[in-house]
């Protein structure tokens, strides 16, 4: 096993030091951040994590458990424990001082320098691409919403223009990078927690928390929309696992109880608050179109402001989505650098988005398809943590970019199979046990249409992994834990 200096990709051939300058393009990119580069404290990441989720999406979700038929204080518990899942993200983050590289070069240790190229653009850079058309869908129809509310006519020049313009904003902060992301944060956090901390309080307002929901489901039916509600609350926190990406900046002893406590803080507290303001307002009002249904519980002024949370939030939530994108298309071997990796994710994001803004409805397709990731990243997300465990989290950053043959995460030909192998039987036992909306896996019905696919993969990925990395790979793993 050679600890040589390993050869250095292209990506890091071009690109001079950085700092923490925000006014200045990050000139970073999947490439390895050297100590006298490291800035920032582990607090700050808490506002990283809290922007781009104290957004409508977790009030849209609190108000689906409200649609299967699940009671307030039912529902309530279903979201706490649902959002647990922000823990992968706190963990997988502590890797990010140790190794000073991006989760979308970490998982070459769980899957080998070849074998991450193609998990990463299945497991990374394709749910990214997907979830920036959401978002983007979804902060321009509420962009379309809020002009129609100041009198302003949209057509199709108008409705374009909102989905360039919010385009725009999230690449330009995107291309701009980490020290951009860290400084906006903070004023994106506070501007949405003050708007939809008013909102909440129109909601509690009208909520009635005792209210029965009509033909709700008892014993066994219940069991299994509490696991259903579960599987979706859960695909929120299980769609981030990038928490290396904005704690690789971090000085290398970085306390990684800290770095772990306030990137599950900044993504379970505003998930779990607006979870429950999500469950309250669908006791008072129907949740199936939320957007327009909230209007009747608010007055006419305050209107137009949650349309502009909406649009902001959902900018806030994609310009990390989009961030981690770019690096992820790096990781796949593209030689390009880091700005014109966002860009490339901003012009496919916008592709999709119009196609499904203008041309079909799409929009409720892709949604479809999203749930399915679940299965997808919840075992990939288990694997690596159990990875990290494994070597107590020890990586060499440096090394995680030699790309040959000598590199200590070569493996077997390029690729770890013991990764590889989990990640296929993971996601095939979720797959067996998922119910969404337009895919049943044939194990549903047995199980009374509960959806275990939420723990399922999660627990055959990380503990296959375990089980196999160390009957495979037992001389690397002993090398990892003598240097940690």
């Amino acid at each position: 096993m050679t600890t040589a200096e390993p050869a250095r990709t292209a990506t890091e051939l071009a690109p001079p030091p950085t700092s923490g300058d925000a006014v200045h393009i990050e000139t970073r990119g999947i490439d390895y951040i050297p100590d006298d580069e490291r800035h920032g404290r582990p607090r700050d990441l808490f506002f990283v994590w809290a922007a781009s989720n104290v957004n409508y999406l977790s009030i849209v979700l609190g108000g689906t458990l409200v649609l299967l038929g699940l009671n307030t204080w039912q529902a309530l518990l279903v979201v706490v424990l649902g959002n647990l899942f922000w823990a992968f993200n706190g963990i997988l983050a502590i890797s990010g001082p140790v190794s000073g590289t991006p989760c979308s070069v970490l998982t070459r240790a769980t899957y080998g320098i070849r074998g991450n190229r193609v998990s990463t653009v299945i497991t990374n850079w394709s749910v990214c691409v997907a979830y920036e058309a959401i978002n983007l869908a979804m902060g321009a129809l509420a962009g379309f919403a809020l002009l129609d509310q100041l009198g302003v006519a949209v057509g199709t020049a108008t409705r374009w223009a909102v989905v360039l313009v919010l385009a725009a904003v999230t690449i330009v902060v995107s291309v701009y990078g980490h020290a951009l992301i860290v400084r906006l944060s903070p004023a994106f956090t506070w501007m949405l927690t003050i708007t939809l901390t008013v909102l909440a309080g129109f909601v509690v307002a009208h909520a009635e928390p005792g209210r029965q929901p009509e033909g709700a489901p008892h014993g066994g039916d219940l069991l299994a929309m509490a696991l259903l509600g579960f599987a979706i609350i859960a695909s929120g926190p299980l769609s981030w696992g990038t928490g290396a990406d904005y704690a690789r900046y971090l000085p290398a002893d970085s306390s990684p109880r800290a770095v772990a406590g306030w990137t599950t803080l900044g993504g379970f507290i505003p998930s779990v608050i607006l979870g429950a303001v999500g469950v309250l307002a669908g006791t008072a009002v129907d949740m199936e179109d939320p957007q327009v249904s909230l209007e009747e519980i608010v007055p006419g002024w305050f209107y137009p402001l949650f349309l502009l949370a909406i649009v902001i939030g959902s900018v806030a939530s994609n310009i990390l989505t989009m961030y981690s994108s770019g690096l992820a298309l790096q990781a796949v071997g593209l030689p390009i650098r880091q700005w014109a990796a966002v860009l490339l994710d901003g012009v496919a994001g916008v592709a999709i988005t119009a196609y499904a803004l203008f041309v079909t409805d799409f929009i409720d397709a892709l949604s479809h398809i999203l749930e399915l990731t679940v299965a997808i990243l919840g075992p990939g997300l288990a694997i690596s943590v159990a990875d990290l465990i494994l070597r107590r989290n020890h990586y060499r950053g440096p090394g995680l970019h030699d790309e040959t043959p000598t590199s200590a995460y070569w493996y077997h030909a390029g690729v770890n199979w013991a990764g590889i192998t989990a990640q296929v039987l993971g996601t095939t036992a979720a797959l067996l046990c998922i119910n969404s909306t337009k895919y049943q896996g044939p194990l549903t019905d047995a199980l009374g249409g509960a959806d275990l696919s939420a723990l399922v993969g999660p627990i055959i990925g990380a503990g296959l992994y375990a089980v196999l990395f160390k009957r495979l790979y037992p001389a690397h793993l002993a090398q990892a834990r003598a240097d940690a």
